[in-house]
């Protein structure tokens, strides 16, 4: 089945909304070490030397557009920018010439992301600046955006968490491309757990799939009472019982594997192993192989571990670097 990603053809394009970061990422050996050197340094001020940084472009809906992109496929990104960091997204991409991107006057977000290891596990802690990531509504949209939504052949929208008019822009952007798969990552909810309860009753009738990670599914989960996930028998009860709950599709992607359910049937993948070395936007990378797989009328299992092996060669890279289409399949084969 996974040759049909190598004879996919998208007529339009991926529309991906909404948000742009520009990012830092700091590495962190030993998170006490450094609480105790910035303690000391509080009293007196001064510099701590030798903390591994890297800038990078960022945001989901960027980072989901440029590893659509790096796989092949026709992308369109919807985001906000000013004048001085629109040539950091031209610049970015480029190399893509079927990517577009539609530019929208503003303030990019920004963020401060520390990755550090708990008891061995690789953790990112997000400092974030929303910028008018924050208010990002459907009026912000013209004539070559709604174009471009409506000529989609799947339109995601991610980090509703961050926009307070999520909900009001994913109505309007599912509603204006009728015949496009639609997905949604809502990205860290915890802040707004409630809320994100009620936006889904007014979204799922149009939805056709909910992209969560571990966290966001465990928030989730709480908001109806159910208990969080653990074990691979007693995760799949509970993303079915919530797929059926709230009537669509789930595609859950935790660090032990990938789990799928539309609240009859249930399906799980084990992630590939591989050494990690890169955490942040690896979601992001996996929510963009898991929407070509839909495109590519993967089967379930398959789209799962295309996915899986995607997000893993993009975490096993130290510069953060998204694989191409041949590299993740060639990835797969040798696994096999």
């Amino acid at each position: 089945m996974l040759e049909n990603l190598q004879n996919l053809n998208i007529v339009g394009s991926v529309v991906v909304l909404n948000d742009f970061f520009l990012d830092r990422i700091i590495k962190i050996q030993n998170i006490a070490t450094l609480y105790d050197l910035i303690s000391k340094k509080s009293q007196l001020g001064g510099s701590i030397r030798g903390i591994p940084q890297t800038d990078l472009k960022g945001g989901n809906a960027t980072n989901v557009a440029y590893a659509l992109a790096r796989l092949g496929a026709p992308v369109s990104l919807i985001t906000v920018a000013n004048k001085s960091c629109s040539h950091i997204l031209h610049e970015t991409f480029s190399e893509f010439p079927n990517c577009s991107l539609f530019l929208i006057d503003g303030n990019p977000g920004r963020t401060t992301s520390l990755e550090f290891s708990n008891n061995g596990l690789p953790v990112n802690i997000m400092l974030s600046d929303l910028g008018d990531n924050e208010n990002f509504g459907p009026e912000k949209l013209g004539q070559k955006e709604q174009t471009a939504i409506q000529d989609a052949d799947a339109v995601i929208v991610t980090n509703w968490a961050s926009n307070e008019k999520g909900t009001e822009l994913s109505k309007y952007v599912f509603g204006k491309s009728e015949k496009s798969l639609h997905f949604l990552d809502p990205a860290d909810i915890q802040s707004r757990p409630g809320e994100f309860k009620e936006a889904l009753s007014e979204l799922t009738s149009n939805l056709d799939s909910l992209c969560l990670n571990e966290n966001e599914c465990n928030v989730l989960l709480k908001q109806f009472d159910f208990g969080i996930i653990s074990n691979e028998e007693e995760t799949k009860k509970l993303v079915s019982s919530l797929s059926e709950k709230i009537s669509t599709v789930i595609d859950l992607h935790t660090s032990n594997g990938a789990f799928w359910s539309n609240g009859k049937e249930v399906e799980f993948v084990k992630s590939l192993p591989i050494e990690v070395k890169f955490v942040t936007g690896a979601g992001d990378v996996w929510d963009a192989a898991n929407v070509l797989g839909y495109l590519a009328g993967l089967e379930v299992k398959e789209r799962l571990l295309f996915a899986n092996a995607t997000a893993s060669l993009y975490v096993g890279s130290s510069n953060g670097m998204p694989p191409t289409m041949q590299e993740v399949l060639s990835f797969v084969t040798a696994a096999r």
